[in-house]
């Protein structure tokens, strides 16, 4: 039986990934190390709970006491843990960097210690920075623009500098914008349908001109599950669902679902060092087996409805963590 790390697996790409996992193999056993930060909630696995071959085990990746106890007899580690939130990253970055580099270190180091099989380090396409015409490949040079992506683009680096200098089998994934279920309310998806269903406005960064590439969460757990799999160790995989919208396109779409309309708009103050636009060339992951699943429409329809039918997930969040609603990626 193959037994896995899965750490930051209380948050909303990593809940998921675990869903997929158990729903895909019976051969093995899946731990969920996380820290449960504002971001983290173990309701995100709450129908998985009692399933044999998986277990929770709480702790921090930069804690080098509690991760080598988390990666004994580990196979294969698989990073999701991070600070993710852009805005945060803005006015707090010294998390940002203790967390997604220093954490990605102490993770690095001691799967090197007990010779893992696998490492699969999760990125993100914000690494490339932004892009006016074309599409970014793996080979594109990284050019991060805030301290998140920086933060990010540093682990990245350091996880194929374990490769080349130690031989570590590593994978890097770089997928573009996430969405659906257990998505923490204050990225743009999840901030604009709860605003709307709060009966609040939502607020649009400066002209809701930017550009984000959308992918369907379930489709990045595949693409990081046939790279797990079939990937070629000290490679990178750019996973993005060829969903180009702008903002205001994003908007409208939700509004329309939701029979509102434009009026509920609030055009704010453009973010520090907002990225134009993302927009990945997944070619290369193509070649393993990967193609997006469904419609990018009926895939964010299907995730209105989810937070229709779960407010009493998110509105417990938002109590909780007294979140200063207008912040998104």
């Amino acid at each position: 039986m193959q037994k896995i790390l899965v750490t930051g697996g209380a948050g909303f790409i990593g809940s998921n990934f675990i869903r997929h996992l158990l729903s895909l193999q019976k051969e093995i056993e899946i731990v969920n190390f996380d820290k449960l930060t504002y971001a983290g909630n173990l309701e995100n696995l709450r129908d998985v709970e009692q399933n044999p071959n998986y277990s929770f085990l709480k702790g921090d990746i930069c804690d080098e006491k509690t991760v080598k106890n988390a990666m004994q007899e580990i196979e294969v580690v698989i990073n999701f843990a991070a600070e993710s939130h852009v805005d945060r990253s803005i006015y707090d970055p010294e998390s940002f960097i203790r967390t997604d580099m220093i954490g990605a270190h102490v993770l690095l180091e001691e799967a090197r210690r007990q010779d893992v099989e696998k490492f699969i380090q999760i990125s993100t396409d914000e690494v490339y920075g932004s892009i006016e015409k074309r599409k970014f490949s793996e080979r594109s040079p990284l050019n991060p623009s805030n301290p998140y992506s920086a933060s990010k683009a540093g682990a990245d680096r350091l996880a194929y500098s374990y490769f080349k200098t130690y031989g570590l089998p590593i994978i890097i994934t770089r997928s573009s914008n996430n969405f659906g279920p257990y998505q923490f309310p204050e990225k743009i998806i999840p901030l604009f349908i709860t605003n709307l269903l709060l009966k609040k406005k939502v607020p649009l960064y400066g002209d809701g001109k930017n550009v984000r590439d959308w992918l369907f969460v379930e489709d990045n757990c595949r693409a990081i599950s046939l790279c797990m799999q079939k990937g070629k160790n000290g490679e990178t995989y750019n996973i993005g669902g060829g969903n180009e919208k702008t903002n205001i396109e994003l908007t409208k779409i939700i509004l329309k679902e939701l029979g509102l309309d434009e009026s509920r708009v609030e055009f704010v103050a453009d973010r520090l060092g907002h990225d134009r636009r993302y927009a990945l060339d997944f070619s290369k992951v193509k070649k393993l087996g990967f193609r997006p699943s469904k419609n990018f429409e009926q895939q964010l329809k299907e995730t209105i409805h989810w937070y229709k039918n779960n407010q009493n997930w998110w509105k417990p969040l938002i109590e909780k963590a007294q979140i200063k609603r207008g912040k998104f990626k």
